[in-house]
């Protein structure tokens, strides 16, 4: 398993292209921007893109799809459906405009996709939006903006709770060992790290 990270648009979101290495394929999680960079980023991988999964249904999360399907036209985009919509906004948009029926897939709790021989298991986070969603791959955590290093995601928004958050985070830190967290902002960290020092996830221990 090998994972590439871009980060990209105006506030900084990470995209992370997983790839199983010997069967030469790929999933691109959260293309939020900059569909070029991520095209680009997936042809020096040597892998075929597989997938595109989405850990919530934010703009800055979704915002390079539509480029990348119009490269890869029959790729399946992943969701969780709490978070999709059926009208097309621009802009600030918190739901995922609803793709086509040839494209459009949805992910929930305990979903297990299969990338090559990698196995990715869904867990479903409501907190910072229903739909949210982390992506669990061996000892690896695709976190979306449920869990940041040292800090969680914003609950204020529209399907946001403050409540789910700290039971989300409790989940997290209630899995059996340790795990590389890649976040949907900010820098990597790991699960101890976040279960001794991260506030949020010690308050939702307490809960």
């Amino acid at each position: 398993m090998k994972i590439d990270a871009l980060s990209v648009g105006p506030i900084g979101t990470n995209c992370y292209i997983l790839q199983d290495e010997q069967a030469k394929v790929c999933a691109v999680i959260d293309p939020g921007d900059e569909p070029e960079r991520i095209i680009k980023a997936v042809e020096r991988t040597g892998c075929a893109p597989a997938m595109i999964l989405l850990t919530h249904g934010h703009f800055d999360h979704y915002t390079a799809v539509e480029g990348l399907l119009e490269k890869w036209p029959e790729l399946p985009v992943y969701i969780n459906e709490k978070d999709v919509t059926d009208r097309h906004t621009s802009g600030f948009a918190l739901l995922f405009p609803r793709l086509p029926e040839k494209n459009q897939r949805y992910y929930k709790e305990d979903d297990v996709l299969s990338l090559g021989s990698l196995a990715i298991r869904v867990m479903e986070t409501a907190g910072h939006s229903r739909g949210s969603v982390c992506l669990l791959v061996g000892d690896t955590i695709f976190s979306g903006d449920t869990l940041f290093c040292g800090s969680c995601g914003r609950t204020d928004f529209a399907g946001g709770s403050y409540e789910d958050m700290l039971q989300s985070l409790k989940r997290l830190a209630m899995l059996p060992g340790q795990y590389r967290v890649y976040p949907g902002h900010d820098r990597p960290t790991d699960l101890d790290f976040e279960r001794r020092f991260n506030p949020y996830v010690k308050q939702g221990l307490r809960e």
